[in-house]
């Protein structure tokens, strides 16, 4: 892909409005279970399917949620855990006993469709990147043995530190140590199995460390001006997309440019600790509802513009026994009662009944339209002063949002209410963010209104 001329715009809008339309990619999740107050494998199931999710990865292979899977029709992704990995690879018996008892047992009933071998191997501190491949290879003979090895695919969740270089992307490569022992034989068998390269990505990483140097805009989808890379010319609009590239680039680089990528975990954290730089529910919800309506719109990256994505977000609850930051324990979409944490669609018919979501024409975050394209936010009253509270608190503090108006002996300081001053500073941010679904969130506090609200003798901007 080239730098964008008005043509390209113009399909590109059209793209995003037909969107039921375009054989686009595919929106999966992480059911991590790192948590003591989940609900029942059963009533995830339910919770999956009331949300069109029809593809979903495990971080192990329990008989109650393989179970609870089946005749649901949602695809899995089983893992064998990294503990496992020396006996897979040590013994074809133990690797021919775990995918009968693991996979064969349950499908095609409960439809696996891929075992991740391992998960990010090359940063496990039991140092057990040794035997990957060869864990992978007696998996795949397993499959074999059970003539499943059509159906179901074999892969390994990689970080993206296992890149020596991810800067710009056109410069992407392995880390030198793993190119001869683990990425030419993996990418030689992914190639040979019709497999595919599945690294986990967090823009949100690299954003919170270098929030001085790269824009907020371009790590959550929205309208920026872009990055050129100079490297190969082609002008980036997310984060996300130039750090799969440099994944592309690194195995271009060792002759495997036929090797598709699965995201196999993504996401954004809605709250994080003090020095965790943009962990919101409000970028939370923008990164994640844009990367959606981004991968359902279908197409792939400036340099494999062809190439539809697989992308799991990560993940579907708050896991409340995860070590780390606060981030850590925030990366769900739900909490673990079922209730969202934020509200965005996740599959191509939930964006249809989102009818007033518009994408501008560099592929940023969409926005909320009436007939006339004029909406607001306001303070929502049944939310409660303590989450007003706090919303007009971010919203005039880390938002930006222009609070100087409801300040005293201001022109909208009248009426002095709590949930007049916070309506005011909602709006003024919502309207700064471009009007942008997920920016009138603030924790529940606030809504989006179609008529111009007014306080006094306040009326409240419409930004452009």
């Amino acid at each position: 892909m080239v730098v964008p001329n008005i043509s390209s715009m113009l399909l590109f809008l059209i793209c995003v409005v037909s969107i039921a339309a375009v054989d686009g990619g595919s929106v999966g999740v992480n059911y991590g279970r790192v948590a003591n107050n989940l609900p029942s494998a059963t009533k995830v199931v339910d919770l999956l399917k009331s949300q069109g999710v029809d593809r979903v990865k495990v971080y192990d292979s329990d008989p109650a949620v393989l179970k609870a899977l089946s005749g649901s029709g949602i695809k899995v992704t089983v893992n064998l855990p990294n503990e496992l990995l020396s006996s897979t690879a040590r013994r074809p018996s133990f690797a021919y006993t775990w995918v009968m008892k693991n996979v064969a047992a349950y499908h095609p009933s409960t439809v696996v469709e891929a075992i991740a071998v391992g998960n990010e191997v090359f940063v496990d501190t039991h140092n057990t990147t040794r035997y990957l491949i060869p864990a992978m290879y007696n998996v795949q003979k397993a499959l074999v043995k059970y003539n499943l090895e059509k159906v179901i695919k074999v892969s390994s969740p990689i970080a993206l530190s296992a890149l020596q270089n991810s800067y710009p992307s056109s410069a992407g490569s392995f880390r030198p140590d793993l190119v001869e022992p683990v990425f030419k034989p993996m990418l030689e068998f992914l190639r040979q199995t019709g497999s595919s390269l599945m690294i986990n990505v967090y823009p949100f990483f690299a954003y919170e460390s270098n929030a001085d140097v790269i824009s907020l805009d371009y790590a959550l989808f929205r309208e920026n001006p872009g990055v050129v890379d100079a490297g190969n010319g082609l002008r980036y609009f997310s984060l996300f997309d130039a750090q799969i590239d440099a994944v592309f680039a690194a195995m271009s680089a060792l002759k495997y440019d036929d090797v598709p990528i699965i995201v196999s975990e993504t996401g954004w954290p809605s709250k994080g600790d003090s020095n965790e730089v943009g962990a919101s529910v409000e970028n939370a919800a923008a990164y994640n509802g844009n990367l959606v309506r981004r991968v359902l719109a279908g197409g792939g990256t400036p340099l494999r513009p062809h190439a539809n994505l697989t992308v799991y977000l990560f993940a579907l609850f708050n896991e409340n026994k995860k070590p780390g930051p606060t981030s850590e324990r925030n990366f769900g979409l739900f909490y673990p009662n079922q209730k969202k944490v934020y509200d965005i669609p996740l599959t191509a018919e939930g964006l249809k009944s989102y009818r007033d979501i518009q994408s501008p024409v560099t592929g940023g975050e969409q926005r909320v339209s009436t007939a006339n394209g004029q909406t607001w936010c306001v303070a929502k009253e049944e939310a409660g002063k303590e989450k007003q509270s706090s919303g007009l608190d971010y919203a005039c503090g880390e938002g930006g949002a222009d609070c100087h108006p409801i300040q005293p002996g201001s022109t909208c300081f009248d009426p002095n209410t709590l949930e007049a001053h916070a309506s005011f500073a909602f709006n003024s941010y919502y309207q700064k963010k471009g009007r942008a679904i997920g920016t009138c969130y603030f924790g529940g506090a606030a809504y989006i209104v179609t008529q111009q609200p007014k306080y006094g003798k306040c009326d409240f901007p419409f930004g452009n």
